[in-house]
Order: C-alpha cells, then structure tokens, then sequence
C-alpha cells in the first residue's frame, strides 16, 4: 500500500511541475517578443534595489497597516514553505515528519513558529478580503477591476485561508493520534494554535481522524502546487517576478526620459554637433513609439507580468483623480493581456493602442512619475505611455492640434509659444522703461 500511495504521490506532484515548467517558458518566450534593452550596468545599485524593494518590500510602508499585514503573508509563504520540504520527502520515500526525531526539541519550536505565521497569514488574508470587499476601498473598485481581476483577488485570499486551516487541522489530528500512541505518529510535542482545536475533533475514532489528518496533508500537497500553477495565470505571479523586476529597474533619475538614438543623431547632425560613430551606415529606423505590444521593450513586458493590481499607480495618478480615463494599472493589465494574446498566436489585426489602450488615455498623461514612485516594485507605466505618444506623434501626427503647435513653435522658436526667440526678454526691457 505504501508504494502505491508513493507513486500516487510522484504523479501528484510531476503533473502541476510539467504545466508549471511549461507556463514559465511560455511567459519568458512572451517577455523576449519585446524589443532589447541593456540593464545589466550598475550591478551593485541592482542588487540593492531588489533587496531593499523587493525583499524588504521597503515602498510598501508607505501604507503602514497594509504593508504588515502584507508582510505577515509575505514571511508565511517563504517560511511556512521550509515545511513543504518535509512533506515532499515524507511523500517520496513513505515517511512521516521524517525531520521530528533528529531535531528533537526544536521541532518543536519550528511547528509552533510555523503556526504563528499561518495564523498571521490567516488573520492577514481575512483583513484583506474585508477591506476589498466590505470596506472597498476605492483602489480596489476601479473600472478596470470588474469581473476576473477582482474574482481572482479573492480567490487567492481565500485559497490561502484554506490552505493555512488545512495545516492547522492537519496538526491537530496529528496531536490526538501520538496521545493515543498510533503506530506512525511520532511525539512532537504540544503545538499551540493548532491545539485549539483539539476538542472539536477529541470524539474522533482513530481511523476518522487518519482520515482528517492524512486528507489534509494530501490536499496541502495538491494545493501548493496547483497554486504554484495557477499563480503564472494570476496577478500574483509578482511573488515571483518582483525581483528580477526591481533587479532590473530604471535606476535613472524619475524625471529623465529616454531619448530615442535615431532622432538624436539626426538632430545633431542637423545642427552640425559631433555625432558618435559618423562614420558608420546610418541605422535603419522601423518605427517611432510603439503601436503594439511587440513594439516595447522587454523590460515593459516583464513590468506587465509582474504588475500586483494593487492600485497605487492608479490611485496616485493626478490625471485619475480628476476624473480622465487614464488609469496606469489598467496600462500594464492591459499590456499583459495583449502580450499574452500574441503569444498565443490570437488577436491578429489587433494592436495595443486603440484596441487596448485609447488615445484619450494616453493623451492625460502629464508624464508626472506619480505611478511610477507609487509602484511598490517599481513598475513604470510612463515608459509604455510614452512610447505609444512617440507613436502616435511620428508616425499618425495624431496628436492634438494643440499639441502639434507646440512642437512646431519649440522646433523653431526654441519654446512653447510662436514668438522669435530674439523677443523672449521684452518683457523685462518694460520692467526697465518702468524703473
């Protein structure tokens, strides 16, 4: 019976990885359908950035409450994890709680660590779905997070309640099973959280609560890692990908935008500067901006996927909170949907700017950095903004005739507003004629 329940458990675990395994190379082929950008300068003030950002999670206290309890969840899955070890190993080889007898003593310590921190993430998870769902607050209830987005941040709040009960349920049978000296069930030692709620099942005949405990452990085990799966389809996948994104950060100053190689070489020749590289052929220039998602970067597409819909981008976007459409979480869901749409060979006469993303929102823009300083794992939505204005700019001249105006004006005035630049100071020279 032992290696029957042992290959049962092999298959349990080998489906979710082949579907994982082949999810993740699905979303990297997606990332690289993006355009080349080198940031692999500046090794040292990367691995800051992630530590501190992604590890320390240190933008996320700007919001106290929300950032511990997002903490709390956040060292319960690394921690409580370290348990899943055991599990598997018990799982391969027929065992149970093969690590209680070499640890002694601090296998009790760790379990009762280990129920802690599922409590904490308990609490956390139910504080959460209370304040999207009871309180709402506003970040949570924007156009953009009607149907799925919403449905799928609940389900995993509530999965992971799950889960955290399915442990403690677990360790509860466990305990009545080594007091009455089942054979299997080594001593562990009185476990705090999970004793509670040891009289609820104390009536339990012993072949009832195997069931409860072994029931559990199994469905730990299938959840874990069909959540693992369902995770790469999620907004939630930033559990993973929050680091290599805050690694490979714009680690420029906010307010610097990125030039574009081809216009700055032309402007400079034209204005008889030195040009790097005179000497060779001129680059050939595809296109201006970006019309399709295929058109950004590959940075910009790993942003899209490890976007958390947390809202703070959106929340702290002036063009947002005086009622434009404009909503830069919306610009990175967005993103991610049509990249994966590409990927998956569909969508074909579609592109991201107008099916996806309209001019309207894109033209609020006031290139103002709040999303981006708001963002807790430094996603920059204004560089996709951006890149689709140069698009609309350069290649469709679709920009508002204001607009257009006032390029021509600084093209050949040097400003904003259609006066020769010999006039600028004319104002002054009548404070002067006043004195």
């Amino acid at each position: 019976m032992t290696w029957i329940l042992q290959a049962v458990f092999v298959v349990v675990v080998a489906v979710p990885i082949f579907f994982l395994v082949r999810r993740i190379k699905q979303i990297k082929r997606n990332i690289q359908l993006g355009k080349t950008e080198d940031r692999s300068d500046r090794a040292g003030d990367r691995w800051k950035a992630m530590i501190l950002i992604a590890f320390g999670q240190k933008k996320m206290f700007k919001k106290p409450i929300p950032a511990f309890l997002h903490m709390l969840i956040y060292v319960g899955f690394l921690v409580i994890n370290l348990e899943v070890l055991e599990f598997l190993i018990d799982g391969l080889l027929g065992t149970h709680r093969i690590f209680a007898p070499y640890l002694g003593s601090f296998y009790n310590i760790a379990m009762n660590f280990f129920e802690f921190l599922a409590l904490g993430v308990l609490i956390s998870c139910i504080a959460f779905l209370i304040r999207r769902n009871i309180i709402r607050v506003p970040r949570f209830n924007k156009p953009e997070m009607k149907g799925w987005p919403a449905l799928d941040g609940n389900l995993i709040l509530i999965i992971e309640c799950i889960l955290m009960l399915a442990i403690l349920k677990m360790n509860a049978a466990d305990q009545i099973l080594q007091s009455r000296g089942v054979a299997g069930y080594v001593d562990t030692g009185s476990l705090m959280i999970s004793s509670m709620l040891i009289p609820i099942m104390k009536g339990f005949s012993d072949s009832m609560l195997i069931i409860v405990e072994r029931g559990a452990w199994w469905f730990h085990i299938i959840g874990i890692f069909s959540f693992a799966v369902y995770v790469t389809y999620s907004k939630h996948l930033h559990i993973f990908l929050a680091f290599p994104n805050t690694y490979y950060s714009n680690l420029e100053p906010k307010g610097k935008i990125h030039n574009m190689n081809a216009v700055t070489t032309e402007v400079k020749s034209m204005l008889g500067m030195p040009v790097e590289n005179a000497g060779d052929p001129p680059q050939e220039v595809g296109t201006f901006g970006a019309k399709d998602a295929t058109d950004l970067s590959w940075k910009s597409l790993m942003e899209a996927y490890s976007c958390t819909e947390c809202g703070r981008c959106t929340s702290e976007c002036p063009a947002n909170q005086t009622g434009k459409k404009l909503s830069p979480r919306k610009i990175m869901m967005d993103t991610r949907d049509r990249i994966e749409e590409i990927g998956a060979g569909k969508g074909e006469g579609k592109s991201l700017l107008n099916d996806f993303i309209t001019k309207e929102e894109i033209n609020a823009c006031t290139s103002c950095n709040a999303c981006t300083e708001a963002c807790p794992i430094n996603i920059d939505p204004l560089s996709i903004i951006l890149e689709m204005k140069r698009y609309v700019a350069m290649e469709e001249s679709g920009s508002p005739a204001s607009w257009n105006s006032m390029f021509s004006n600084i093209e050949t005035n040097f400003a904003p507003w259609k006066f020769s630049p010999t006039d600028r100071f004319n104002w002054a020279q009548d404070l002067n004629d006043k004195n």
